[in-house]
């Protein structure tokens, strides 16, 4: 079982080889992949969560770096205990922060890319892989309503789409060569708006383009958590009037915490007057625009200067496939290109085509065919199909915001917009007591401790998964739905699982 090929003892040949001969691959293979099939056909069956502790996973693997190679089936037994020990978010009833499943085709194509090995930096190096990220940018754009015309960049995720994002916005913004002269000799201090409800890597994308945290503004929302749009143009005249230079407004299609999209029209409108760059995380709630009976929530998005999407959030795509999406394909080149190129990267490609390189619009230099797992699953199931699974997360998260709204013992923190739920466990007890004793304060310490233990509790039961939300100071029992296999069962199932465990609790 070593592997070793015959042609490694012919003359001039390789001493040593990584190859391995192609009966012992095919057998490989084929138990590996009888291994994935398992996963993915059992995993309903499977606890969401698995009865282990980091204490009992370092006793379990040999922490020893191996000198020798060992035997293919050792080495499916401790992938199989890997399995085991991991958390799974395919389940129907994982309703933890953003994570849809991966379609069978998105993973066949993740497989695929991983054995062509392309690193997708320019056409030269990668001329198929390239010509079909830019199809693939091009049909987010559409999908999104934000552009057929537009240009982009597939990202590692959201956090760096963001990233690239608020690097354009400010190289494009700024008033001096930045780039060249740095960031304390730029003129004016310059400023973000955004909203507590805006996604952490805004706040960390400020700090590491080196404006640093206290330069965000955090902008007011409304009873619905979205941007309070008179708050923003307030706060963006105070700063004027104060000498600071606004330049960026970062709104949000799908915040992270419930799922609220911000008056996009109305902030877009803002951003024209006072020349800002609009930048728009769809990440989480981008692809909700697919849906028709949403679509009206993401009306002035075709205006926004950019967007991140991150299709392993809502795309069902395997992880490691997000997407920034600009207007102007200047603005990225601007940010990203250099003045002269190293030598051996340099292009001398004569047609423009040809000449294209996709490390001029983004971080990154190494870049794996991420574009494949989108193209064959949107190829494989059609728009169409997919629009109507995204819909139905949507229903379900209204349907279960409906049974939330008609339980005494239940109680809905914030509007469902798009996909996700937030509630809490509200007995009558302490709703009773509360009332009487108009201690609103001890009451929402007694509830959120309550709803953090049954959280907890869910969570290491291994039957369902749910995450939490801050609301203005309520904790929530927050049930994203961006899943496929998930069934109005799974929401009942989930309800009284809250329920079953609250009174386990007492």
């Amino acid at each position: 079982m070593s592997g070793r090929t015959d042609e490694q003892n012919e003359p001039g040949m390789r001493d040593f080889s990584l190859d391995i001969e192609k009966g012992v691959a095919d057998e490989l293979g084929r138990k590996f992949l009888a291994l994935a099939m398992e996963q993915l056909t059992n995993i309903r069956d499977l606890p969401v969560f698995p009865k282990t502790d980091a204490s009992a996973l370092k006793l379990e693997f040999d922490p020893v770096m191996p000198l020798e190679g060992v035997d293919p089936q050792k080495l499916l037994v401790e992938c199989q205990s890997i399995i085991k020990g991991s958390r799974q978010n395919g389940h129907p009833r994982f309703f933890g922060y953003v994570a849809s499943p991966a379609t069978f085709p998105g993973i066949c194509a993740d497989f695929l890319a991983s054995a062509l090995n392309q690193n997708v930096t320019s056409w030269r190096s990668a001329p198929s892989a390239t010509e079909i990220e830019r199809i693939v940018i091009k049909w987010l754009g559409e999908l999104t309503g934000f552009g057929s015309d537009c240009a982009g960049i597939l990202t590692s995720g959201g956090s760096m789409a963001n990233l690239n994002a608020l690097t354009m916005a400010h190289r494009v913004k700024c008033e001096a060569d930045v780039s060249r002269e740095g960031i304390r000799n730029s003129g004016r201090t310059m400023t973000i708006f955004a909203t507590d409800q805006t996604h952490h890597s805004v706040l960390k994308a400020a700090d590491l383009i080196g404006l640093g945290r206290n330069q965000v503004r955090i902008v007011d929302t409304d009873d619905r958590f979205r941007m309070d749009v008179r708050a923003l143009r307030q706060q963006i005249e105070a700063d004027k009037a104060g000498g600071f230079h606004p330049f960026c407004i970062v709104a949000t299609a799908g915040t992270v915490n419930t799922g609220a999209v911000d008056p996009l029209a109305a902030i877009a409108e803002i951003a024209r007057e006072h020349r800002m760059w609009l930048h728009v995380d769809g990440a989480y709630g981008g692809p909700a625009a697919a849906d028709k009976s949403k679509q009206m929530l993401f009306d002035g998005i075709g205006i926004a200067d950019s967007m991140s999407i991150d299709a392993h959030k809502w795309l069902y795509s395997p992880v490691d496939c997000g997407c920034l999406l600009f207007r102007d394909a200047r603005d990225a080149r601007q940010a990203f290109s250099e003045s002269s190129e190293v030598d051996y990267i340099k292009v001398y490609e004569q047609q423009q085509d040809e000449a294209f390189a996709f490390w001029d619009y983004g971080m990154e230099l190494s870049r794996r065919f991420r574009a494949l797992k989108l193209w064959m699953m949107m190829k494989y199931f059609g728009v169409r199909r997919i629009a109507e699974s995204i819909a139905e997360d949507c229903r379900l998260a209204s349907y279960m915001a409906e049974i939330v709204q008609a339980s005494d013992d239940f109680e809905l923190l914030a509007p469902v917009e798009l996909s996700i739920c937030c509630f809490r466990y509200l007995p009558r007890q302490i709703r009773e007591s509360a009332h009487a004793s108009g201690d609103k304060t001890t009451t929402t310490l007694r509830l959120n401790n309550l709803n953090a233990a049954i959280m907890h509790s869910i969570q290491r039961g291994g039957r369902g998964y749910l995450s939490n939300a801050n609301l203005r100071g309520q904790f929530a029992l927050r049930a994203c739905i961006v899943n496929f296999r998930t069934k109005r069962s799974d929401i009942d199932f989930t309800l009284d699982l809250v329920r079953e465990t609250a009174a386990g609790l007492n």
